[in-house]
């Protein structure tokens, strides 16, 4: 752990990667739910993989992420159509 702090003071890196991250993962869920439908990353987002998962502890998905992020921030679905509010509410 202590080259991680270490890095991040060579950098002079004040925020939390993680918080940044999160951020940008929401930018891109409101930008790409706010595209037409019909869009090759519109259809990504919505595919499912057939088949089912090797056994163990089943992974989150990336949508269950998105929607535990907009749970931890407050928003609600529709939020993404006011693309203004929704870059305030996610920051």
């Amino acid at each position: 752990m202590w080259y991680i702090i270490s890095v991040k003071q060579k950098m002079n890196v004040a925020r939390p990667l993680l918080g940044d991250m999160k951020t940008k993962q929401l930018q891109w869920y409101g930008h790409v739910q706010r595209i037409e439908e019909g869009r090759l990353p519109k259809e990504v987002m919505k595919w499912s993989p057939p088949g089912r998962r090797k056994r163990g502890r089943p992974k989150l998905t990336w949508e269950q992420g998105i929607r535990g992020l907009m749970g931890e921030k407050g928003l609600i679905e529709e939020d993404w159509n006011d693309r203004g509010n929704w870059g305030k509410k996610i920051r």
